[in-house]
């Protein structure tokens, strides 16, 4: 049975980071854009991870471009707009795919693991939100929509 530990993705900065560095920390993933009606979550995602990261709790932001080309910028466009407009201090990736052919493999767990509407996998916009817990478990999938501040008591039953 597959975890979440079982993957690894680039940083901002280009170096591989195996997911396994999070075990035992409950995870919030979600896949982000800078130019997106929903770009302002980044403000409610920073106070969870602020709040909740000394009980062992993570966001980790995946940039994604998929979705009405929101997020165009190269990493360090990505980097310097996150810690200027939004003070993000949380671990961000590398660009992704989450749907297609290209998707990264962990995008292709996610789905599998937590369906979206109707029983449907593929992300269907930016700021779709997986909830992970200690053991590496997906616990819960959140529309775009869903306010960080929304998902807190999840967060906190995991904790």
């Amino acid at each position: 049975m597959s975890v979440v530990y079982d993957f690894s993705a680039k940083k901002l900065g280009g170096e591989d980071m195996a997911l396994e560095a999070f075990r035992g920390t409950v995870l919030l993933i979600v896949n982000v854009a800078s130019k997106c009606g929903f770009t302002p979550q980044y403000e409610g995602l920073e106070a969870l991870y602020r709040k909740y990261s000394p009980k062992g709790f993570a966001v980790l932001g995946f940039p994604c471009n998929q979705f009405g080309s929101q997020e165009p910028g190269d990493a360090a466009e990505i980097a310097q707009f996150c810690t200027r407009t939004y003070d993000v201090t949380f671990p961000m990736f590398d660009k992704i795919d989450v749907n297609g052919g290209q998707a990264h493999p962990l995008y292709e767990f996610l789905k599998t693991e937590q369906k979206g509407v109707l029983g449907t996998e593929p992300i269907k916009w930016n700021f779709t939100k997986f909830l992970v817990d200690r053991q590496g478990l997906v616990t819960g999938r959140f529309a775009p929509t869903t306010k960080p501040s929304d998902i807190e008591p999840e967060i906190e039953r995991l904790l």
